[in-house]
């Protein structure tokens, strides 16, 4: 796993941790080993020959590193393009058999919340951020075409531990789920070449898909709208035609990482 020391790794590592005969765990930042069968390796993304000295061995992957909003193109590319072509290469090189990719909801934020989105449907990133997880979701589909990798894709809902805002009530991704539908993509069958599926909760107002269970065998147990209560304006009724990106498709969210 790499990114293990971040808001997603860290609850996987956790959820996965007894599931696995041995759990390697990369990071740019140090950490320390948590249970017997845990190896923690302090690698950055860029560094390929550590990358592919580091996953020697393991037969799964789930690439969860980069930079995880909104930020600088060329920041952006670096960790989030150059970093999983290291990781699919090292992939490659190792003869791992399955790699999930985190990809994010992002990539079609300006599809509108009154359209159900599945993978499907054309790409439309709400931002550069976006814009570099497509690039990710390509860098995929090509390792699986053209080198016969195993690849899924996992666009990322908001994951929090509650929804706390409006959008979230459509958005959300609970840990539990989280670790659910990582589960299932790290374990789903060898036959799948290539897949994307929207990691989202079950919640009432999603205006994603879930996953087909014949790709993706993992039923969502949460819904955010048992949290709607505790929400401001969650009573307000929601305009179909804007963006599902909500303030992450305004102009400024992005103009601000634009470097001159």
């Amino acid at each position: 796993m790499t990114g293990a020391a971040g808001n997603i790794g860290s609850v996987v590592r956790e959820g996965l941790r007894h599931e696995a005969d041995h759990l390697i765990l990369l990071d740019r930042v140090p950490l320390r080993p948590e249970a017997g069968n845990e190896d923690v390796h302090t690698v950055d993304l860029r560094d390929a020959a550590a990358l592919e000295s580091a996953l020697a061995g393991a037969d799964r992957l789930l690439h969860l590193g980069g930079v995880p909003d909104e930020a600088p193109l060329e920041d952006l590319l670096e960790a989030n393009v150059i970093g999983t072509h290291n990781v699919l290469e090292a992939a490659r090189r190792t003869g791992i058999e399955r790699v999930v990719l985190a990809s994010s909801n992002r990539v079609t934020g300006f599809h509108p919340t009154g359209h159900l989105t599945g993978p499907q449907d054309p790409v439309r990133p709400d931002g550069l951020y976006g814009v570099s997880k497509v690039a990710l979701e390509a860098l995929g589909q090509l390792y699986a075409d053209k080198f016969g990798l195993s690849v899924i894709c996992l666009r990322i809902g908001s994951f929090e531990h509650a929804p706390t805002e409006p959008r979230h009530l459509a958005t959300w991704l609970s840990p539990r789920d989280a670790v659910g539908y990582m589960r299932a993509a790290l374990t789903a069958p060898p036959s799948i070449r290539f897949a994307t599926a929207y990691a989202v909760s079950g919640n009432t107002r999603r205006f994603w898909e879930l996953p087909d269970p014949t790709t993706l065998a993992y039923t969502p147990v949460d819904d955010a709208e048992r949290h709607a209560g505790d929400i401001p304006g969650a009573g307000l009724p929601a305009d179909p035609a804007a963006p599902q990106a909500g303030p992450y498709a305004l102009p400024e969210f992005t103009l601000k990482h634009i470097r001159h």
